[in-house]
């Protein structure tokens, strides 16, 4: 499986194992690592009945702790997933604890609706910060592949998403076979190219969605 939450996690205060040296993390540290890092994984590819399981397992794991800053981090990440995806749901599982959450924490959460105060720009990651710009350069910088595609859904949230952006963002979710985002983005630039009159790309792009979408299992052949 490609780890792909340990960098968001630490970047993005949803540190659930060490992120540095130090002593062993305890097991329910690992367990809930494990379990939201599939989740992520099921959700970016598709697999919405795995990823509910692993991040149940997960918010199980944390709230062994009885501590809300973890749980809140959890749900963050979880949100991260749908705003990486394009997918416009709120983040209710977070909103249930914002009351008791930390400053960055809201600030993370604000900044993945779209509605990141001026004032909360600091309280972001460090590449978040940098991207939060809109340059393509700095999201392109990003290594990690969720942080990248969240900078740069927040910037398509923003109407501030260049050509660049979106094909940085397909290109990534290809390169990771992430098919639920890449085909929200394959979708965005099919609709650029319909709104330039690029008639040929856009039915290119549809093509190409077609290809991404998950091949229907059980259905009854040709008959004799």
């Amino acid at each position: 499986m490609i780890n792909v939450a340990k960098p968001l996690l630490c970047a993005a205060l949803l540190v659930l194992a060490a992120c540095s040296s130090g002593p062993k993390p305890a097991d329910w540290q690992l367990d809930a690592k494990t379990a939201t890092e599939r989740g992520v994984a099921a959700y970016m590819e598709g697999n919405s009945r795995v990823e509910a399981v692993e991040f149940g397992r997960a918010l199980s794991e944390v709230s062994s702790t009885g501590r809300v800053d973890l749980t809140s981090r959890v749900e963050l990440l979880r949100c991260a997933s749908r705003t990486a995806s394009l997918v416009p749901e709120s983040c209710a599982g977070f909103e249930r604890l914002r009351t008791d959450a930390f400053p960055a924490e809201r600030a993370y959460a604000d900044y993945l609706a779209g509605r990141l105060q001026p004032q909360d720009l600091a309280l972001l990651p460090a590449a978040q910060r940098a991207a939060a710009g809109g340059d393509a350069a700095a999201v392109k910088a990003i290594t990690d592949p969720l942080s990248q595609l969240v900078a740069a859904a927040v910037l398509f949230q923003g109407g501030r998403a260049s050509p660049q952006v979106v094909q940085q963002a397909v290109d990534t979710s290809s390169a990771q076979g992430w098919r639920r985002p890449l085909l929200a983005w394959l979708g965005v630039q099919a609709q650029l190219a319909e709104k330039a009159g690029d008639t040929e790309q856009a039915a290119r792009l549809l093509r190409r969605m077609t290809l991404v979408e998950p091949v229907k299992t059980g259905a009854a052949g040709p008959r004799p």
